[in-house]
C-alpha cells in the first residue's frame, strides 16, 4: 500500500503527456506545476483563456524550459468539450487524463445544454471527456484516467437526484454538490470495471484533496459564503495548502504500483490533510445498480457513448 506520498515521490514523467481540466488554478495548477517540473509535456485545460495564459507563465517561471501548453475547455457547454478533444487528439499521446476541474455549492445556474450546472460541469462533462478521449488513452500504454471527487461525497444520502436530476423542481447546493462527487466515484469504478472487462491497460481511479485552501468555494454565497470565510482562516492549520491537496493526484497519476480502481486523499485528521494514501470509499459509492444507471443516463444526456 503506497503511503505518505508528497510531490517529494513523484517520479520523472520524461515522455509522458498529462491533461488536467481545470489547470489555471488549486490543486489543477499546483499538479500541473509538478507534473511540468518532471519533465511531462503538460497541457493545461481552462475555461478563461486569460487565465490560463498567467498559469502559463507562472510555470514557465518556476520551471523554464517546461513543455507546457493550453487548451480551451468550458466543461459547461459540450460543444467546447468536443473541441477540446480535436485538439489533444492531435498529441501523439495521452498518458493521463486529470479530470480535476469542478464547482461547489454555487446558486442554481444551468448549463448551456441544460444540466443542473454542479452535476453538469462535476460529472456530465468529464463523463464526455473520458469517453471521447478513451481511444487516445487506450492506444498509449499503461494511461491513467484520474477523477477527483470529495469526502462530501459521504454527505448526501445517497441519492443522485434521479427524478429531478437537472433541478427542476427542487435545489438544495451542498446537497446537489455531495450528489455530483458521489457520481464522480460511481463513474470511475464502473469505468475501471468494464476496462478491466475487456482487458485494457489502461486504469480508472479517483482521488480527494481533504481539506484544502483553493478557490473551489468561490461561488458560495449568503450565510453559508459568509461561514465559510470566517471560518476558513480558523481551519488552515488543521487543512493543507493547495499545493499538499494536490498530492493525492500526483500519486494517482504517477506513482508506481497504482491499481485500477483504487481511491487515494490524504493521512491525517480525518483525511484533511497531511501525505496522500490509499482510502476507502462510502458503500453508496460501490453500489453497482446505482453505477449502471448512472452509466446509462450520462450515455443519454451526453451522447457520448464511450462503447466499453
Amino acid at each position: 500500500m503506497i503511503t505518505n506520498f508528497t510531490d517529494k515521490n513523484v517520479p520523472n514523467q520524461t515522455g509522458k503527456t498529462i491533461f488536467i481540466t481545470g489547470a489555471n488554478t488549486g490543486i489543477g495548477f499546483e499538479a500541473a506545476k509538478v507534473f511540468a517540473g518532471k519533465g511531462a509535456r503538460v497541457l493545461l485545460g481552462c475555461r478563461n483563456i486569460e487565465k490560463g495564459k498567467a498559469a502559463l507563465a507562472r510555470i514557465a517561471d518556476a520551471h523554464p524550459g517546461a513543455d507546457i501548453d493550453l487548451v480551451e475547455i468550458d466543461l459547461s457547454d459540450l460543444a467546447s468539450v468536443h473541441k477540446a478533444v480535436e485538439v489533444i487528439a492531435r498529441e501523439p499521446r495521452l498518458d493521463v487524463l486529470v479530470n480535476n476541474a469542478g464547482v461547489m455549492w454555487n446558486p442554481k445556474t444551468i448549463t448551456k445544454d441544460g444540466f443542473e450546472s454542479q452535476f453538469g460541469i462535476n460529472h456530465l462533462g468529464h463523463f464526455a471527456l473520458t469517453g471521447l478521449l478513451l481511444p487516445k488513452l487506450e492506444a498509449t500504454p499503461n494511461s491513467r484516467i484520474v477523477t477527483v471527487s470529495s469526502t462530501g461525497h459521504r454527505l448526501g444520502n445517497g441519492d443522485l437526484f434521479w427524478d429531478d436530476i437537472n433541478a427542476d423542481r427542487e435545489y438544495h447546493p451542498r446537497k446537489r454538490y455531495y450528489a455530483s462527487k458521489l457520481a464522480n466515484l460511481l463513474f470511475t469504478y464502473e469505468l475501471d470495471r468494464r476496462l478491466q472487462a475487456r482487458e485494457s491497460k489502461t486504469i480508472a481511479v479517483a482521488v480527494h484533496p481533504g481539506g484544502s485552501d483553493t478557490e473551489l468555494g468561490r461561488h458560495v454565497t449568503g450565510a453559508m459564503g459568509f461561514v465559510t470565510r470566517v471560518l476558513t482562516p480558523l481551519m488552515r492549520p488543521f487543512m493543507n495548502t493547495a499545493a499538499e491537496g494536490a498530492w493525492p493526484t500526483e500519486l494517482a497519476a504517477t506513482a508506481p504500483g497504482v491499481e485500477g480502481g483504487q481511491y487515494f486523499g490524504p493521512s491525517r485528521y480525518r483525511e484533511m490533510s497531511g501525505p496522500a494514501q490509499q482510502v476507502d470509499s462510502s458503500d453508496a459509492s460501490k453500489d453497482l445498480g446505482k453505477a449502471k444507471r448512472l452509466w446509462d443516463l450520462s450515455i443519454e444526456m451526453t451522447g457520448v457513448d464511450p462503447a466499453i
